[in-house]
């Protein structure tokens, strides 16, 4: 997959640039530039990890959506073995946006659902950009039925912009759906983790975000509208979304110190599209510690902890 720059990066894709002229000249057998090209690895390294040491919200929302972040198949690829989808609804039809079905992780029978964007515009057109209709929602409460039925830890990805918003969503039921999924998952008797790995958008996004413990990739983002949107609604100029992204405190960091979140995982430097293996590998013990410790608790307890950590989100002041 050829890698893609986003307008901060461009320092360091000018040195990779280079590295990748050095490298193509030495292997033709012209000269050795070895050590030259060990030099700017160096430099692109430390360029990288100073930029990404001091990103501002606006530039974690743009690399939230970088077309090489892992998508949910990917991290189920990457993490999981023996993944069977589901699909369907039973009521209307499959909606590609969302994925679920049943996998196992390090052996243990899980349930997973998760949001899917495409790379491709072929792709990116069959699942919607990532915006689920009902269908999709009703698929994902399957399977979260079936992962109460029988017990299973149940593990979902969110990434969306959003629930679509189109006409025919709305007919369908879109806010009913949506609001569904947010009673259902409220009283889950098993035990379930949420995973911010992209775009947490909205309702679309907290749909799948009714959690025990909710982690979240260090350069995604979660809030109740875009910064674009924000922009749009505050000062009728979508312009000014990186105004609003500071606003908005969409950030994993902001949010983990507002106990929105439980936990913050970390990513290789220059993000989790720079080194996808590695990403997923960092994911996947943070689950795999997460769900050691809410397995344990009795499932009416694991309710009764679950409403109390929603009950106490949001702090105000009273003049």
């Amino acid at each position: 997959m050829a890698q893609e720059y986003l307008d901060f990066e461009k320092p360091i894709a000018e040195l990779e640039k280079k590295i990748e002229e050095l490298t193509l000249f030495t292997s033709n057998g012209n000269i050795d530039l070895e050590e030259e090209i060990l030099k700017l690895h160096k430099k692109s390294d430390q360029l990288r990890a100073e930029i990404y040491s001091r990103l501002t919200p606006w530039q974690k929302a743009l690399i939230s959506r970088h077309p090489n972040r892992p998508y949910t198949l990917d991290l189920a690829e990457a993490m999981l073995t023996d993944f069977m989808e589901m699909h369907g609804d039973r009521a209307f039809a499959d909606d590609p946006a969302i994925v679920c079905g049943m996998a196992r992780l390090e052996g243990t029978p899980v349930v997973v659902i998760g949001h899917q964007k495409g790379r491709t515009t072929k792709e990116k057109i069959y699942r919607n950009f990532g915006m689920p209709n009902p269908e999709g929602y009703r698929k994902a409460l399957r399977a979260m039925r079936f992962a109460e039925k029988f017990r299973k830890p149940l593990i979902t990805f969110i990434d969306t912009p959003g629930a679509y918003p189109g006409i025919g969503a709305e007919e369908r039921g879109q806010g009913e759906s949506i609001a569904r999924n947010l009673y259902v998952m409220s009283l889950l008797k098993t035990p379930i983790l949420s995973v911010v790995i992209g775009e947490g958008g909205s309702g679309g996004a907290l749909a799948l975000g009714v959690a025990d413990r909710v982690l979240m990739l260090e350069h995604s983002t979660y809030s109740v509208i875009s910064p674009e949107g924000c922009a749009a609604i505050l000062w009728n100029n979508g312009s000014k979304a990186n105004e609003a992204a500071e606003l908005l405190k969409i950030t994993a960091q902001d949010l983990f110190q507002m106990n929105v979140i439980d936990e913050v995982v970390e990513e290789p430097v220059g993000g989790a599209h720079r080194d996808p293996r590695r990403a997923a590998d960092l994911l996947k013990e943070a689950i795999v510690r997460n769900l050691s410790e809410i397995r344990e608790i009795p499932a009416d307890e694991l309710v009764a902890l679950r409403y109390e950590k929603f009950r106490k989100l949001g702090i105000f002041d009273q003049l």
